[in-house]
């Protein structure tokens, strides 16, 4: 395609850049990466998962330089990832492994190790506090913030899933491992049907709305199930590579913190067994992994709607593609607009 040439174009785009430099540097006081990444947990983790790259530091670095913006954050920190060199595969993760510090179930009002309810705004209030507006720090909530902390990480609990319990008495269809190398969406081109793993990658990497949008026009009628939340755990997992000079032997190399959930939902109109929905994500993101767990059970029911098509689905929720494909329309598109208001004008002279 080609556009119209702009006279000063490279003049007024550095201007531009260097008014984006004087807005960005905004107040005297620097918001240092430190506080970004433990005061806004929530937003950093969201920017890790949808950029696949699991490190707070660089999504708060990402953040501060892109004023906040999650989707230009995602965006720096792609393109970061894209130049590391990969060196190994993480060996098969079991989360039943996982050092929980919240985890509960809808399903069920008393499960094996009790519910966890951990840190949440599930039940607070949604009224501001202004208080929070005071420059003093408060040192009594910090230090027993980290007494909590030091706690969880020196007290390993484990827990089996509820899954389990429902599995022994055959009350769940399960899914049959093929035993096959997970499909790396990362280094593959995506190809239909895609393949499971394929598909929760892709959906973990996915724009936090666009999923949590899908599966909401899946409760609202536009898919065929209600789920219930049998599971819903945020922990710790161990990493492990194989060790290269013993196949047989494995190298811890650190932990990540995710978030794992499983929904129940009936497999048919018998209701003879239950279906289970997945979704894991990193960091603490509890609504975007209920919302992977309820669209891979639509994908696998199929339907009609658009979250039960599964090239919808997994080709527009990238949010690298899907914002930059919206963003390029402020880009000049001269040419073009020319030849539709000419078209327009001879057809009104025609007519």
């Amino acid at each position: 395609m080609a556009y119209v040439a702009m006279k000063g174009g490279t003049e007024a785009i550095e201007a531009s850049i260097k008014l984006l430099e004087l807005y960005r540097s905004g107040c005297e006081k620097e918001l240092d990466i430190e506080v970004i990444e433990n005061k806004m947990r929530l937003l950093v983790d969201r920017v890790m998962a949808e950029a696949g790259l699991y490190s707070k530091t660089y999504a708060a670095i990402a953040l501060r330089q892109a004023e906040g913006s999650i989707d230009e954050a995602v965006f720096l920190l792609r393109a970061y990832r894209s130049t590391l060199t990969r060196h190994y595969y993480i060996e098969e993760v079991d989360c039943r492994q996982m050092r929980v510090v919240r985890r509960i179930s809808a399903a069920f009002k008393d499960i094996v190790g009790g519910q966890m309810l951990g840190a949440t705004y599930d039940y607070t209030h949604r009224l501001i506090d202004f208080s929070l507006d005071e420059k003093k720090p408060n040192v009594h909530s910090n230090t027993l913030l980290n007494e909590q902390i030091n706690e969880v990480l020196t007290k390993p609990e484990i827990y089996p899933r509820v899954s389990d319990l429902l599995k022994e008495e055959g009350l769940i269809d399960e899914y049959q491992p093929n035993h096959q190398a997970p499909f790396d969406v990362t280094k593959n081109i995506l190809e239909f049907p895609a393949d499971r793993s394929a598909r929760l990658q892709t959906l973990a990497r996915a724009d936090t709305g666009f999923v949590s949008g899908l599966a909401y026009s899946s409760l609202r009628g536009f898919g065929q199930i209600h789920p219930t939340v049998g599971e819903l755990r945020c922990g710790y997992i161990e990493l492990h590579v194989t060790y290269l000079l013993d196949s047989n032997e494995s190298l811890f190399i650190g932990e990540i913190l995710v978030t794992e959930v499983e929904c129940f939902n009936t497999v048919d109109d018998k209701q003879l067994k239950l279906a289970v929905g997945y979704g894991a994500v990193f960091g603490w993101n509890e609504n975007k992994a209920i919302s992977i767990a309820v669209i891979d059970r639509e994908l696998d029911n199929g339907g009609i709607h658009p979250v039960h098509d599964e090239e919808f689905v997994l080709t527009h929720g990238d949010s690298l593609e899907m914002n930059g494909f919206i963003s390029h329309l402020k880009l000049p598109h001269y040419v073009t607009f020319q030849s539709k208001l000419d078209t327009v004008r001879k057809t009104r002279e025609t007519t």
